[in-house]
């Protein structure tokens, strides 16, 4: 297939799918990071996903402004309309004309602008000792399969009592650097055997001709 990785510039999932020989392109306006450049487009996911090339498109679209996480900025981004425009492009990817759609982000506003997530995974499901709630809205996609279910990973917990999984926190060899801790990015990357399911599960052909049978 010819598969669309759309926000995409670690290229976790471009590779994991590219791995199972599909023609799969990461999409992102910033260059990418996964070491593939000739698999990266740099430009427009939405143009992208319009063009009517693919057959699947995974997006990880921007949470910033979305994720209920940041509530707290919520009245702001209203009035200056930067979370308006997060929700509208959202909505242009789930309603790209692409037969098969998965759309990735945390717990979030989409829930309530868009549909409730068809389904909500966790890292330790597939491999990862890490919690990092994930929704996936679907679109003719089943849900993903846990792969290799362990323990949760470590937490640190605040002063404040805020409890925070480690994987996110700071490393020691971080401390005392002077260039701020990139934690947002850190976030957004996609963990390997997530990617990994998503390839393993969404491109076995028997699955495929099933789908195949589906409308948009």
């Amino acid at each position: 297939m010819k598969i669309l990785i759309a926000c995409e510039e670690s290229q976790a999932v471009c590779k994991a799918f590219r791995a199972k020989g599909h023609e799969a392109y990461s999409c992102d306006i910033q260059k990418c990071s996964g070491g593939f450049p000739e698999y990266h487009i740099i430009g427009d996911a939405l143009e992208e996903a319009y063009s009517g090339k693919y057959e699947m498109m995974i997006a990880f679209p921007p949470c910033t402004h979305l994720a209920v996480s940041g509530a707290r900025h919520f009245k702001q981004k209203q009035k200056d309309g930067r979370q308006q425009k997060a929700i509208e492009f959202f909505i242009a990817l789930y309603n790209a004309p692409i037969k098969h759609i998965a759309i990735e982000n945390p717990v979030c506003i989409m829930s309530t602008h868009l549909r409730k997530p068809d389904q909500i995974i966790q890292p330790y499901q597939f491999g990862h000792e890490a919690q990092k709630t994930t929704c996936l809205w679907l679109r003719n996609l089943q849900n993903l399969a846990p792969t290799k279910i362990v323990s949760k990973g470590e937490f640190f917990i605040y002063p404040n009592g805020k409890k925070m999984s480690k994987w996110m926190c700071k490393p020691d060899n971080e401390i005392g650097k002077k260039q701020p801790y990139n934690r947002q990015k850190l976030r957004s990357k996609t963990f390997q055997g997530i990617a990994e399911a998503m390839a393993n599960q969404w491109s076995k052909p028997k699955y495929i001709e099933q789908l195949s049978l589906w409308s948009y």
